[in-house]
């Protein structure tokens, strides 16, 4: 049995996770981590008595074994490094580290020896999506990107829509980027090492990308859709197990599948 403490699990993603640890025979909660608890949150959303809560990062003892985190992008740095300083496997699931401060967390892993998983995007249907783009861009390399998400996500632009350019880059290279002039800054969207990534936030979407790629004559287009954030409790479910063995910490869900 696998002992879980669930971060931010008053929030949309942490209410699934909790709903997903509940109903599995192999997960057990003993903990959650939320700051500005209060008694009112807490009505309905599954919790029984032997889960013990906390609202401060500095009082919390637990003897989980998987921290799943699921938090906001101000927190998840300090919130994973307290999990690994710990002994704690963190699955993470909160956008909007920095490539050096992951860099910084996998060099703590490796000397504490407590691994974990990192993963842009937990719904199959975006690994997928990755790797099929990385794939096409081997031999269409001009490409842009188009993330949509739900109006409440902080960060942009989505760690999925960052991840999908790396490895896009990996494979294609230096490319050179069409010239254009923007006569309303911003326009052409952000920039990374030659890829355009454009994000859009707006109510009654949830979790969207379009990866676009343009030939003579031709253009193709790789899309995925999560319509429900139910839909990333699979690969959480998946990334739980692998992390609690885990003594490095692994970038990618599509590196456990």
């Amino acid at each position: 049995m696998i002992k879980v403490l669930v971060a931010g699990f008053m929030g949309s993603m942490g209410q699934k996770t909790v709903q997903m640890v509940n109903e599995s025979d192999n997960f057990e909660l003993v903990g959650g981590y939320n700051p500005g608890i209060d008694v009112a949150h807490l009505q309905g959303m599954g919790l029984n008595d032997n889960v013990k809560l906390f609202s401060n990062l500095a009082d919390i003892k637990t003897d989980a074994d998987v921290w799943i985190d699921f938090t906001v992008p101000s927190a998840v740095f300090s919130n994973v490094k307290f999990a690994i300083e710990h002994g704690i496997h963190p699955v993470v699931g909160t956008s909007g580290m920095k490539e050096d401060q992951i860099k910084q967390l996998q060099q703590l892993a490796e000397e504490k020896g407590v691994g974990g998983i990192i993963a842009p995007n937990f719904g199959l249907s975006a690994v997928l999506l990755m790797k099929f783009a990385k794939e096409a861009a081997k031999y269409m390399p001009d490409v842009e990107i188009i993330e949509m998400h739900h109006d409440d996500k902080l960060d942009a632009p989505s760690g999925t829509a960052l991840s999908t350019a790396q490895m896009i880059s990996e494979v294609r290279g230096d490319h050179p980027t069409p010239k254009s002039e923007e006569t309303l800054k911003g326009v052409r969207g952000g920039d990374y090492h030659g890829i355009k990534i454009h994000s859009v936030r707006l109510p009654g979407y949830v979790a969207h990308e379009q990866v676009l790629f343009g030939g003579k004559g031709e253009a193709l287009t790789i899309r995925q859709d999560s319509f429900d954030r139910g839909s990333f409790m699979n690969g959480v479910k998946l990334a739980v197990p692998t992390a609690a063995k885990a003594t490095k910490l692994i970038v990618g869900l599509e590196n456990i599948l």
